[in-house]
Formats: structure tokens, C-alpha cells, sequence
């Protein structure tokens, strides 16, 4: 008999919503939630550690492992820069007996509960306004202008798979 799935939540939001900052909150304030740590094709930014924030991996040693399986689901984001989240990180914090948290894309989230159905809760953080959305992109400084337009184009098109998700949050106070 295949032993039950873990239960796990996913939190899933446009970029600049708030979904790191509020999964930290909540594995600071929950034990039994584990983060599930996802591989990147993308630069690590200031203060991310490989192995703690994302595995950082090459477009090499991504597509290899979307060759061998080892994704429960991934994504080329952008062109060139892929996310995915790795069954083994998924069995590891099962084993530990805890319960997964994702910080995933929309459709990253969207895909992790069509795997894992009613065992998955999806959360869509939805930002108070587009205006909201670019004003935090640009006080967080971490992308170019270009960069910051592309996301806020990116993000007005995942604010219509919100209704697809188990619950609508808006993050105007953590």
C-alpha cells in the first residue's frame, strides 16, 4: 500500500508580494512546518546561501535533472531561469515527520496541488494593489527597472489564477 502523502502548504504570490517574508514568519512561529528548499538557475542574491535559500544550480545541472526525474515539478520562469522543486527535498521532510512549506511561483503553486490534492493547502498572496507591488520592488532594490516592469506584467497575469488557490490572502499587514 503507498503510504499517504505529506500534508504540505504552499504559499504562492506574484515576486515582490511578500511570500518569503511570511513563510519565515510562519517557520519561526510553527516547528512542525519544514521549508522546502527549491532549485534555481538563478544568481544567488545578496545574503542567500546555496543549500539554505535555494540550491543554485547551472541550466546544465537542471536540465539533467529534469532528464532524471528528480523534479515533482519545475518551471523556466523566465527565459533561461528555471525553479523546481526536488522530490527528495519533499521525502526528507517527510521522514523528519514535519510537514513541507513551499515558496513557490503561481503556477509552480498551482502544479504542487495538482500533485498532492486535498493534502495540499495553496495559499495565493495577492498584494494590495499593482501600485503596492511596485513600490515594494523598487524599496527593495534588488532588480532593474527593466526587471521590476517585467514582474509587474508577470505579475497582473497570476493575479488571475488567485480564484484557483484554496485561499485569497492579501498582504497589506504580515
Amino acid at each position: 500500500m503507498k503510504p499517504e502523502a505529506p500534508r504540505i502548504v504552499i504559499i504562492s504570490a506574484p515576486s515582490g508580494a511578500g511570500k518569503t517574508t511570511l513563510v519565515r514568519n510562519l517557520l519561526a512561529r510553527l516547528p512542525v512546518l519544514c521549508f522546502s528548499i527549491s532549485a534555481t538557475t538563478r544568481a544567488p542574491r545578496e545574503g542567500e546561501t546555496d543549500g539554505r535559500d535555494y540550491y543554485f544550480w547551472s541550466e546544465a545541472q537542471f536540465r539533467a535533472a529534469i532528464a532524471e526525474g528528480a523534479f515533482v515539478e519545475w518551471e523556466e520562469v523566465y527565459p533561461g531561469r528555471y525553479y523546481g522543486t526536488l522530490a527528495e527535498e519533499v521525502a526528507r521532510i517527510a521522514a523528519e515527520g514535519r510537514c513541507p512549506i513551499f515558496d513557490v511561483d503561481v503556477r509552480g503553486g498551482l502544479n504542487l496541488k495538482r500533485q498532492y490534492g486535498a493534502q495540499a493547502l495553496a495559499i495565493f498572496l495577492a498584494p494590495p494593489s499593482l501600485a503596492a507591488l511596485r513600490t515594494r520592488l523598487v524599496q527593495r532594490g534588488k532588480d532593474s527597472a527593466e526587471d521590476i516592469e517585467r514582474r509587474l506584467n508577470k505579475a497582473q497575469e497570476e493575479m488571475a489564477y488567485a480564484p484557483q488557490f484554496d485561499q485569497q490572502v492579501v498582504n497589506d499587514v504580515l
